[in-house]
């Protein structure tokens, strides 16, 4: 892998994480996004500074909000993972496998072969 997909990899997994926690709970704090990464809070605080830089994600002290931007750049992170595992479980592999792939999947696949998977499933 590339040093600009391992970047690119990370950034979208952390916008992912802050999406996926702020549609389960009211507000993302940095050590929901550290748990359910599985790194250090020291690591959260670096990637949240980035986004930041990059108007993706604003903070109020306490809680992360993505911004306009940030939400859909994470919603079509986001719906590239769900339809990749879908098409995987749809075509045999079990579901924690496709859960995994589509983890890794998502940030390289092309945009021809994902248009293909979307097709496939009907959306």
């Amino acid at each position: 892998m590339n040093t600009y997909a391992k970047y690119n990899q990370s950034e979208e997994d952390y916008l992912e994480s802050i999406l996926t926690i702020s549609k389960a709970q009211d507000v993302v704090h940095r050590v929901d996004v550290a748990k359910r990464m599985n790194v250090s809070q020291a690591a959260v605080n670096k990637a949240v500074k980035l986004l930041c830089e990059k108007g993706y994600v604003y903070e109020d002290g306490k809680h992360l909000y993505l911004t306009p931007t940030g939400k859909a750049y994470a919603e079509r992170v986001y719906e590239r993972h769900c339809i990749i595992r879908e098409y995987l479980e749809k075509n045999g592999v079990s579901a924690a496998t496709a859960e995994e792939d589509a983890c890794r999947m998502e940030h390289l696949l092309s945009d021809e072969t994902f248009q293909m998977m979307k097709k496939f499933l009907g959306k």
